[in-house]
This record gives structure tokens, C-alpha cells and sequence, in this order.
């Protein structure tokens, strides 16, 4: 098609394009639209969360559950086919002979508070440690110190520790996990380059905010892979690697377990109960035998897709759900929220 001169641009190219494109403080047209920090409103999948939709983003864009309208939303036909590649994409999780669990008595949810430890061995048998040289392994356990485990103490990070959040964002980005979930969120107009998707990662997993008093205490990272305590409870704590490091040291003692994942290879899911250094955890799900890179891309995920809400996925055939929730006292960049705690609740759902 011919150009359009300049001074027949209003009359000329402005009818070709009438039927195409409308102005910034309305979603028509727009809906899934890549953020603009230039337009007055937006209308994309996380507008809600952030307080910034246009005033036609419901009519036009929203559905009963907060995201875009029904043929732009992601579907959960679509979070479990991706879910699924993800799952596949696991090259850097355990195998079977890597680890040997001894998850002992099982009791009832309605027993989990009972604090009484049934298990007189280790969770842990064994596991194969060379599992922690491969670089995304190396790369988060290097975080694991980086925090004060109590809330209501603020976190400073040294330059060394900044440098340890880049190296291990880098290490994920390089493996086909991360690069399956980066090609599903791009092509759902979620990002509209890697780089944004890098950056908004690690600000809502490792920006800090306040659970306690004033102090910036917390983040999602160090809620959930690593936990916290919280008025003399043990709150997060949803990864294995962190506890068999604790367990191996002695700071965590393994009681009981109320549920065990149907999967008979790596990665699987245990719900447990334990004693992290004196304090009780009532229920603490997580994965085994995952790779950090599986874990971080699955929570990630369900919180850029169903932020607030149970996520359903499925892994090797098999349903499961994760519930994440955000961070609403504060935010960061143009009213983005930071994630608060992620972990699955349930693979029956």
C-alpha cells in the first residue's frame, strides 16, 4: 500500500485505520494490548491488579474471572498444555536413583496440628548432591543465606547477594523451562520482550516489602523457598532442596506427611509437617525432586495467569492446582504487586 503524505495523514490515513485502531483511554481494540507506559489507561491481562484498566476494560476485555475477555483469556485447556511442556521440559530434575525418600506414617489433615512428631527418621535417605552443581541448582542455593528468617527485621542485600539474584535469573533463562514459559506469556501479549519478563520477575520475586513493622522484611522468594517465621509459627517454606539442606544440618526435624502425590517419578508433591529449629509448621506442600528452574516457572505462572486464585495444571497426566496470592499493601513500577506466597494445595482439584 502507497504512504500516505504527510498532510493527508488526518484525512486519508485516518479513515484507513478508523475500523483499526482507537484512542489510548479506550480498550477498544486494544484488549491483551502490550503495555504502554505512554497511554493514559491500558487494557491488558493485569490492568486490574495494578489499578490502571481503561472505564470500558470491563465491558470489552474483562470476564467473570478478572482477566481478559473469554477469547483472549488464558484458558485452563491452555495452563495445563503448558504446564504440560513445562513438566517435559525438566531435563534438570531428580531421578529416581538421585533421591531416596522415607516418608514414614501418614496421618489425617484433621491430626496435623497435634504438633506430635511420628516419624523417627529422616525424611531424607539420600540424595544425590552432585544434583546441586548443576548451575541453576548452585545458583539457588547460593540464595538460601541471603535472608533473616524472622519477620519484622529488615533485609539489606550486599552487592554480592544483588549479584547472586542476576546470576540466578541468567542460569533459569537458559534452560527450556524458562524459555517454554517466556514463549507462552510472549505470545499471550503478557511481555512483548525477554528482557521485561527478566526484570518483572525479579522485582515481583525478590522486590522487598513489609509483613511485620515497618521494615522491609519479606519477599515472595524468600516466603516461599526458603520460609520465614511469624509470630512463633513457620510460614512458607514450600521447597526441598531448603529442607533437606536444614535437615542435613540438623534444624529440621521431618514429623508426618498428610498427602503424597500420585506421580511415581520426580518431580512429586508431599504435604508435610515438621519442626524448623523450634518452631511448627502445620502444613508445608512442596515439590520433590523438581529443579528450581520448574518450581519458579510454575508459580510464576499461576501468579501472572490466576493471581489470587487456584491455578489448575497438569504434570505427566495428572491435575494439579497451586494457589498464589499477591502482595496488596504495596506495589512496584506502574502499580504491579509483588507475590506474597505460592504452593500447591491440591492435585485433585
Amino acid at each position: 500500500m502507497r504512504a500516505c503524505v504527510p498532510l493527508t495523514v488526518a484525512v486519508l490515513c485516518g479513515l484507513a485505520w478508523a475500523g483499526l485502531y482507537s484512542a489510548p483511554s479506550s480498550c477498544q481494540g486494544r484488549c491483551r494490548e502490550a503495555f504502554d507506559k505512554h497511554h493514559p489507561c491500558h487494557c491488558n491481562d493485569r490492568c486490574q491488579e495494578f489499578g490502571n484498566c481503561c472505564k470500558d476494560f470491563e465491558s470489552l476485555c474483562a470476564n467473570h474471572e478478572g482477566f481478559s475477555h473469554s477469547s483472549d483469556a488464558i484458558t485452563k485447556e491452555e495452563l495445563q498444555s503448558i504446564s504440560e511442556k513445562i513438566y517435559k521440559a525438566d531435563v534438570n530434575k531428580a531421578q529416581k536413583s538421585d533421591i531416596v525418600l522415607n516418608s514414614q506414617n501418614r496421618i489425617s489433615p484433621s491430626e496435623s496440628g497435634d504438633q506430635v512428631d511420628r516419624c523417627p527418621e529422616p525424611l531424607f535417605t539420600y540424595v544425590n548432591e552432585q544434583l546441586f552443581s548443576k548451575p541453576t541448582y548452585a545458583a539457588f542455593i547460593n540464595l538460601l543465606n541471603n535472608y533473616q528468617r524472622a519477620t519484622g527485621h529488615g533485609e539489606h542485600f550486599s552487592a554480592q547477594q544483588l549479584a547472586e539474584q542476576g546470576v540466578f535469573l541468567s542460569e533459569i533463562m537458559k534452560t527450556a523451562v524458562m524459555k517454554e514459559l517466556y514463549s507462552f506469556l510472549h505470545h499471550q501479549n503478557r511481555y512483548s520482550s525477554e528482557q521485561e519478563f527478566v526484570d518483572d520477575l525479579k522485582n515481583m520475586w525478590f522486590g522487598l516489602y513489609s509483613r511485620g513493622n515497618e521494615e522491609a522484611d519479606s519477599s515472595g522468594f524468600e516466603h516461599v523457598f526458603s520460609g520465614e517465621i511469624k509470630r512463633g509459627k513457620v510460614t512458607g517454606f514450600h521447597n526441598w532442596i531448603r529442607f533437606y539442606l536444614q535437615e542435613k544440618e540438623g534444624l529440621v526435624d521431618y514429623y508426618s506427611h498428610i498427602y503424597d502425590g500420585p506421580w511415581d517419578s520426580y518431580p512429586d508433591v508431599l504435604a508435610m509437617q515438621f519442626n524448623w529449629d523450634g518452631y511448627y509448621k502445620e502444613v508445608g506442600s512442596a515439590f520433590i525432586g523438581s529443579s528450581p528452574e520448574f518450581e519458579f516457572a510454575l508459580y510464576s505462572l499461576c501468579f501472572i495467569a490466576r493471581p489470587g486464585k487456584v491455578c489448575q495444571l497438569s504434570l505427566g497426566g495428572y491435575p494439579l492446582a497451586i494457589q498464589t496470592y499477591p502482595w496488596d499493601k504495596t506495589t512496584y513500577g506502574n502499580g504491579r504487586k509483588y507475590i506474597a506466597t505460592a504452593y500447591v494445595v491440591s492435585s485433585t482439584q
